[in-house]
């Protein structure tokens, strides 16, 4: 769906993207993470043709870009960074102008009959997103989230097989991150590969399935979400006994931290076994599983707006 082979992008002397190799697959929902000033809108960008790479190669749709550029644009949605809209026109209008610009759809019919498909594209994305009810208000009353709304029933009025979206979290309040989640969720479930970009780990952790983190430009990890939160093979222990625990099992205590201890063990019934019956007091057992958060920080490191 997406790949990347030694992907390179230069500004001068800078090189903001450095040889990353990107695997999307069909049906996945991707997120891209990584600091601030990692290079993730500019790996997007240039996805999506906006940018053109210093060196190596993309495909998307299993054609490469932005040679087919052309064949590939009409069948992906995309929202980049802050959506660009006509604000004394209402979100209606927006979205009908944006898709009448748009390639004609084959076998579309008369025009009478490809102005009503149009207004059922608009009214589909309008309500996908939330936004029926103010679709004839202009945008230039619209909130900031409104707009990125907006910006989403755009990516998704032609129907895409392909959804790129960069940060298209922003502006968001709790409840329309979480109607953005299911959303995206259900067109998914409906046939659509997702990919997008993120600094909101725990949305990302909720939403999706992949992987990619971009650190300085280079992408230092990639893979399915559930083998990288699974569990490590390793038993967290808390205990008012720890020294004691600490002695009985030796060598396999591989961390302390007070009262808590990382045990390198299989199996957290049958430690918790032994040592109740060794009379240790055990308050916690359970296997250790690492969130995204402390996967992502263990793999990168400060981002361009860290202050030193």
């Amino acid at each position: 769906m997406i790949i990347t082979r030694a992907l390179i992008k230069r500004y001068g002397a800078v090189t903001a993207v450095r040889s990353v190799d990107l695997d999307v697959r069909e049906g996945d929902r991707y997120g891209l993470l990584g600091p601030n000033g990692s290079g993730k809108t500019t790996l997007v960008r240039m996805l999506l043709g906006l940018v053109y790479a210093t060196g190596g190669e993309i495909e998307v749709l299993g054609r490469r870009m932005p040679r087919y550029a052309r064949e590939v644009l009409p069948q992906i949605g995309a929202l980049i960074e802050e959506p660009a809209a006509y604000p004394h026109l209402s979100g209606r209008a927006n979205l009908t102008l944006l898709d009448a610009a748009g390639p004609r759809i084959p076998g579309g019919g008369s025009m009478g009959k490809a102005r009503r498909t149009r207004r059922q594209r608009v009214d589909e994305a309008l309500e996908q997103v939330g936004l029926t009810g103010v679709g004839r208000r202009p945008v230039k009353a619209y909130s900031l989230g409104m707009r990125q709304r907006l910006g989403l029933a755009a990516a998704l009025i032609r129907r895409p097989r392909l959804l790129i979206l960069d940060e298209p979290g922003n502006g968001l309040d709790p409840r329309g991150i979480r109607d953005l989640r299911e959303l995206l969720v259900g067109l998914n479930d409906a046939g659509v590969t997702v990919f997008l970009s993120s600094h909101l780990l725990a949305e990302v952790e909720q939403l999706c399935t992949r992987v990619g983190v971009l650190d300085s430009g280079r992408l230092v990890l990639q893979d399915d979400l559930a083998a990288l939160c699974a569990p490590t093979g390793r038993i967290v222990v808390d205990t008012p006994d720890a020294d004691r625990v600490a002695a009985l099992l030796d060598g396999q205590v591989e961390h302390r931290d007070g009262q808590q201890l990382l045990v390198r063990y299989s199996d957290a019934a049958a430690l918790n076994t032994r040592l109740v019956g060794a009379g240790l007091r055990v308050s916690s057992i359970g296997p250790q599983q690492r969130t995204l958060e402390d996967i992502v920080l263990s793999v990168t490191g400060a981002g361009s707006d860290q202050i030193s």
